[in-house]
């Protein structure tokens, strides 16, 4: 063995073996002593990483104590504060008597406006004869039936609970305190809420450098130096089932395939039932970073040695394939589209005239490229204001005509009557102009443009009395899709004027919105005098006239002619009618509101 072993170096070329006795004699040694610091560095590191946790994280507790202490000696106050027994169970006659007794106690504010560690109070009391002020409220079914207020009714007298909840004025989430407080004299009992100032708990965790949260029984992320993780919950950050049961310790885990530490501490509020965890979490390898960057200079530092030394040793012969390797290199950079490299020209030789040709063909091509781009760039903002012209055109020819009705209605009601009901007209007429006034905007939310159509038919139906009726089904989830203003509102001013208003008996108008698939479907019917096929298809063809083939503005063809604008032809107008029988309107729009692509209302 050994003396094959002889043998095979004999055969060695020179340069080959100055090379392999410079790896032996150098190389390994130099690189097994880096390997060996290295290891001491990164132990070092992490060592002093974690005890920089710790302090960092008594610090945080320290500060967020002093954050619910606040909560609890304020809900302590008001639990022993027989003034707020006195108004919470007082019987009320007037609401004169309601506001005075809110007047009489104002702890509430002064409370919110002396610390800023606190953002909302709310009491709910069951006492009818009270009014809500989003101080002093009425729980309503919903409140009644949640779980934390029962939980806080069933609880014992001074018992805290640390909930993250929803408060119902902002339908923001907070960190809030909820007890349930007594009242002797009165034996009735009320539900106190304290929410604490979120934004006085991110400013306790931005000061921290690691990943830091505040986190309660269910897991759920309160607070956090990261805005992306709160609401969510440890099991959504892929926290192992055991690390988001633990309550204290530090921990190692992987996630994302890079290992972390993950430090829990409990956060234990006087009296409370639920308590809190601040968990601070930091990736081994940011810790090392410092050190792989050491060992990596190390490794360039003894790599480069060892190229200066099979550099000597193959002197010239290594030049000339080396500059043809990098050119091939820069080759292939640009064959797979990377059009920034460029050459570094080191001689004056036939490599370095590639060089400069290599060079000054890269520079061609970028020049070329830049000149499609800004063309296509031009080309598509063209396209892009032309559209949107032409939404803005289609946009504005809403037919106001009905107001007009309507206000005559409203002018001859009054002159021989004096009822109640014209100030209810008015005001949702006034609702609706108002409304109509900001179509201005791109797009509107469901739920307004049904407010819309629901003023629009109150108005008719005060003009037509009881020749009309309506319904309006709305599938719930839908209510805050973004749409296009003033889509269905013209649809059904055509049902009432096409088709119940020529109806001597009347009929009804039925808006339906329901999910189907990955879309939203709106239905418009009516039960009122329909058209024949003639007419029915003169109709659906006049849809995608231009407005300089056809003088009268349509609202079924500007309501057509916008959703094939922003969605496509699939969400056009679909019509069905029977003469008799009634007329039904269709559309669908994308579940998302997303925009799915921009055409020419005209077809193709």
């Amino acid at each position: 063995m050994f003396q094959a072993a002889l043998q095979f170096v004999n055969n060695l070329r020179l340069r080959t073996k100055l090379a392999l006795s410079f790896l032996v004699v150098v190389f390994v040694p130099v690189l097994a002593v880096g390997l060996l610091l290295a290891g001491q560095l990164r132990s070092m590191a992490l060592d002093n990483a974690v005890e920089q946790t710790v302090a960092n994280v008594e610090r945080v507790k320290q500060r967020t104590m002093e954050v619910i202490n606040v909560a609890n000696d304020i809900a302590y106050r008001l639990a022993n504060d027989d003034r707020l027994e006195t108004v919470a169970n007082r019987r009320y006659n007037t609401t004169w008597e309601v506001v005075s007794a809110y007047r009489s106690y104002p702890d509430f504010g002064q409370y919110i406006n002396l610390y800023n560690e606190i953002s909302n109070i709310r009491f709910y009391m069951e006492n009818p004869t009270m009014l809500n002020n989003w101080e002093f409220m009425q729980p309503d079914e919903t409140i009644r039936h949640s779980w934390w207020y029962r939980w806080a009714l069933d609880s014992y007298n001074g018992t805290v609970g640390w909930f993250y909840l929803e408060d119902e004025r902002d339908r923001r989430h907070y960190l809030s305190l909820v007890r349930r407080v007594y009242f002797p004299n009165a034996k009735t009992s009320g539900v106190l809420v304290v929410n604490v100032n979120m934004d006085t708990l991110a400013t306790i965790l931005e000061q921290e450098s690691f990943e830091t949260m505040i986190v309660d029984d269910s897991g759920t992320i309160v607070s956090a130096n990261r805005p992306d993780r709160i609401g969510r919950t440890l099991a959504d950050i892929e926290f192992a089932p055991e690390l988001a049961e633990a309550r204290q310790g530090m921990f190692e885990q992987e996630m994302g395939g890079e290992a972390y530490r993950i430090l829990i501490e409990p956060l234990a509020p006087n009296a409370s039932v639920s308590g809190l965890r601040i968990i601070t979490i930091f990736a081994v390898d940011e810790i090392t970073a410092d050190v792989d960057r050491i060992q990596l200079t190390a490794l360039v530092v003894i790599i480069a040695a060892l190229a200066l030394g099979i550099m000597l040793t193959y002197a010239f012969s290594g030049m000339l394939t080396r500059r043809m390797s990098r050119l091939s290199k820069h080759i292939t950079k640009v064959a797979t589209g990377n059009l920034t490299t460029v050459m570094e020209i080191d001689g004056q030789d036939e490599i370095g005239q590639l060089a400069r040709q290599f060079n000054s063909m890269v520079a061609s091509i970028q020049e070329l490229v830049r000149e499609v781009e800004e063309s296509n760039r031009q080309k598509h903002r063209l396209e892009m204001k032309q559209n949107e012209i032409r939404l803005k055109m289609l946009a504005s020819q809403i037919n106001p005509h009905f107001l007009f009705n309507a206000l005559e209605s409203i002018r001859m009601k009054a002159h021989l009557k004096g009822e109640k009901e014209i100030a209810q007209i008015v005001r949702l007429l006034g609702k609706l102009m108002r409304r109509s006034l900001e179509i201005s905007r791109r797009l509107a939310r469901l739920e307004d443009e049904i407010d819309i159509v629901r003023c629009y038919l109150d108005i008719q139906r005060f003009r037509y009395e009881e020749r009309l009726d309506y319904r309006i089904d709305v599938e719930p989830g839908t209510e805050h899709l973004p749409v296009p203003p003033l889509i269905i509102q013209p649809i059904v001013e055509n049902a009432v004027i096409h088709g119940i208003e020529g109806k001597e008996e009347g009929g009804t108008v039925t808006v339906r919105i329901v999910r189907e698939g990955g879309a939203v479907r709106v239905d418009i019917a009516d039960d009122g005098i329909g058209m024949d096929e003639e007419r029915l298809a003169a109709l659906t063809a006049s849809l995608d006239e231009r407005e300089e083939e056809e003088q009268r503005r349509i609202g079924l063809r500007n309501v057509h002619q916008r959703l094939v604008l922003m969605y496509g032809r699939s969400s056009g107008l679909e019509i069905e009618s029977k003469t008799g029988a009634g007329t039904r309107v269709t559309f669908r729009l994308p579940a998302g509101g997303e925009r799915l692509h921009v055409q020419s209302a005209g077809g193709g």
